[in-house]
């Protein structure tokens, strides 16, 4: 017999679904050219905070588990007391990039959380909340405006930012099982990124990647951002892990059943979204065959990628993608082996770029290492560490781990 306590968490997922999809059938899912302002109240879900916690997979002792760490020490050491991080800096002259991009900044906090949680140290996680502090000061929300709440940096709202900073959350999550940050509930503030996302959603597919707040709000039809629409896949996937609401899922097969229909690019967030996707539900026939081809236009560009004046950022993300990809084929029982020696391949190509290593023949000195050790420069003609070189090696590396650790153990694939 079933308890009524039992009755209601069985229920509860569909309810939370059930509620927000009628929320926004009451809303339109994609904002128009010109935005007219509304005197409407709108009435927001509320956001129960899930009693499951994150499903975490162990990863193993040894160098490649080091150097995220070191990678990670690097971010501490260079992290300024107001929480913000390094964005760039030039090992030989100390330059720094005085135009950071919040996005990657953003992004960087979150690979913080994950050498925190591969680490299971918290002065990882101490330093990810100091900088998600921080940037969480360039949230805006308007509700006469737009839906929920959006990341406003450079004059306007970018879907890349409502998206990584829901990615951030996550990461957080994973590394902490908990929510509150202060006083603030970022669950909340997760489902309020999620709501200005799925507003973003164009009438015939995909998204609109730029939003301008500025006077009566409007989208940028034009405005075009590489892996923008992919990133905000990822995060609807990350919201229905969250919050078990499967309206975030909903929406996430409904947007990627279009992007698979576009041409195929080296694009390791919808990578990432595929490895989520075979864990929380599964792959289906077209998304497999997708992300072969994903797969396998990493691969055939590989001569090309390890061409020494090619950067370690670029190639970092080729790490990211491939293990995503052998995360997903074997969690939907296809195969996933072939993967393996080609991600080594470019681990090696980028962890010879990890100080104090180095394979342009430069002398590092004592000094250099205290200031820039476990950081990744770029290139042997570019000297510069930059945030999202070391986010792409963190995640990367750790999701490749997290693939060794499921082939190795008795980690259950999807039937």
């Amino acid at each position: 017999m079933f308890s009524g306590r039992k009755i209601f968490i069985f229920l509860l997922p569909i309810l939370l679904g059930l509620a927000s999809a009628y929320l926004f059938r009451t809303k339109s899912f994609s904002p128009v050219v010109a935005v007219t302002p509304t005197l409407a109240v709108i009435t927001v879900v509320p956001t129960i905070t899930p009693t499951h916690i994150p499903k975490i997979i162990s990863i193993d002792e040894g160098p490649l588990k080091d150097s995220v760490i070191a990678a990670g020490d690097y971010l501490v050491r260079q992290q300024l007391t107001n929480g913000e991080l390094s964005y760039q800096v030039d090992i030989f002259t100390g330059e720094r990039a005085y135009s950071p991009s919040y996005l990657r900044l953003v992004a960087g906090t979150g690979s913080l959380f994950t050498v925190c949680r591969v680490s299971d140290d918290p002065k990882y996680c101490i330093a990810g909340d100091s900088a998600l502090e921080h940037y969480l000061e360039f949230l805006v929300s308007d509700s006469k405006k737009f839906k929920g709440t959006c990341l406003y940096t450079d004059g306007s709202c970018q879907l890349s930012g409502s998206a990584l900073t829901v990615d951030t959350i996550y990461k957080r999550w994973q590394a902490t099982d908990g929510f509150f940050l202060t006083d603030q509930n970022l669950l909340e503030t997760a489902s309020e990124l999620g709501y200005f996302i799925v507003s973003m959603r164009k009438p015939e597919g995909g998204f609109y990647h730029l939003f301008d707040p500025h006077l009566v709000g409007e989208v940028k039809p034009d405005y075009f951002s590489a892996f923008a629409s992919s990133e905000a896949l990822l995060a609807l996937t990350e919201l229905y892990e969250m919050t078990d609401n499967v309206f975030w899922l909903a929406q996430a097969r409904e947007v990627n059943a279009y992007m698979i229909t576009q041409p195929v690019t080296e694009d390791y967030w919808h990578s990432y979204f595929f490895s989520m996707l075979a864990r929380l539900d599964h792959l289906n026939k077209a998304d497999k065959e997708y992300a072969v081809e994903i797969a396998k236009t990493i691969i055939v560009g590989q001569v090309r990628s390890l061409d020494p004046k090619n950067t370690s950022i670029a190639t970092a993300t080729k790490v990211e993608s491939l293990a995503a990809l052998a995360q997903a084929f074997y969690l939907s029982g296809a195969e996933h082996e072939w993967l393996d020696p080609e991600i080594r391949t470019f681990i090696t190509f980028v962890q010879a770029r990890q100080l104090p290593d180095n394979n342009c023949n430069w002398e590092i000195s004592k000094d250099m290492i205290t200031r820039y050790g476990g950081g990744i420069f770029s290139s042997c003609d570019d000297a510069s560490i930059r945030i999202d070189g070391l986010q792409h090696w963190i995640n990367g590396v750790t999701a490749y781990l997290e693939y060794q650790s499921m082939i190795n153990s008795d980690y259950a694939p999807s039937p």
